[in-house]
């Protein structure tokens, strides 16, 4: 990768193993809104971005290179995932189809209270649902970030402001029955109980069960999390589409365990569990598999 500024927009060029629609439209984060063609705003860490990407280069608009490194490790660019693929591809050459589709997905490094909060939500909803939701909870309770194309954008709230908003304002939101799991969820993050620095040094599993003292937190939300802002890489989530997907490609198509599942995952993908998932995920959820 190289970096440069001009007319002040930050430029990195030659970005390998990286596609900005895959990776933002493939269900890990509900932050991104689509400009146009490769073209998106995010919203993450209480910042604002406008981001194009045009073959191997990134434009940062209206970024300074001073702050580019945050944005960065957002989108996990300085990982070796040629290196992952080829992990992958030598244990199972059933995720080729899936490797070499989605070829550009990575894994974001997202902040833990905002993708906790909103995997809660996420529970039985679609993508444009959970993103309004998660929009409106920011737009209530943030602090206004700027505007881009005359669309006016705002951070998430941050814990103690999470704390301040009670069941019925989640209610009012209309999260329906996950208000009261998200009240918990605020109330154990507001009070310290849960916070990212608690889960440094613990193992995969303890951290899961942390995760699922949370009101309503399942094994399949708590993996997510744990993926997505933790650093738990090998984390494998299990949704229905991730069940059906494995069911075709592994287990001839017969219904199989989210437990079965689990342990094949653990076994064949070890510490690259997680991007064996996002793979599979992808690629299953665009071409039908397993429907």
């Amino acid at each position: 990768m190289r970096i440069r500024e001009e007319k002040g927009n930050t430029i990195i060029e030659d970005v390998k193993d990286f596609d900005l629609s895959q990776t933002l439209e493939c269900g890990q984060c509900f932050r991104f809104y689509k400009q146009d063609e490769n073209d998106y705003v995010v919203v993450a860490y209480n910042k604002l971005l406008h981001i194009k990407q045009e073959g191997n280069n990134l434009i940062f608009f209206n970024c300074s290179e001073n702050e580019i490194e945050g944005w960065i490790n957002y989108f996990d660019l300085n990982r070796d995932y040629d290196k992952i693929k080829k992990f992958l591809l030598r244990k199972d050459k059933v995720l080729k189809p899936a490797i070499e589709e989605k070829w550009g997905v990575r894994i974001l490094n997202q902040e833990f209270h905002e993708t906790l909060i909103s995997f809660i939500i996420s529970q039985n909803k679609q993508i444009p649902h959970i993103k309004h939701l998660v929009r409106r909870i920011s737009e209530n309770y943030g602090s206004y970030l700027g505007s881009v194309n005359g669309e006016d954008y705002y951070s998430f709230p941050s814990c103690s402001v999470l704390g301040t908003i009670t069941e019925e304002d989640f209610r009012e939101m209309k999260t329906g029955f996950r208000a009261p799991y998200l009240a918990d969820a605020v109330l154990k993050l507001s009070s310290g109980e849960l916070k990212e620095t608690v889960f440094k040094g613990v193992e995969e599993e303890e951290a899961r069960k942390k995760l699922m003292t949370v009101k309503g937190v399942g094994e399949k939300v708590a993996n997510c999390v744990m993926l997505f802002s933790l650093g738990y890489r090998a984390a494998f989530p299990i949704d229905v589409w991730i069940k059906r997907i494995m069911e075709e490609l592994y287990f001839n198509g017969e219904e199989t365990s989210k437990d079965v599942i689990a342990k094949f995952a653990k076994e064949n993908y070890g510490e690259y569990g997680g991007y064996a998932q996002q793979y599979l995920f992808c690629y299953g959820r665009d071409n039908k598999v397993g429907k």
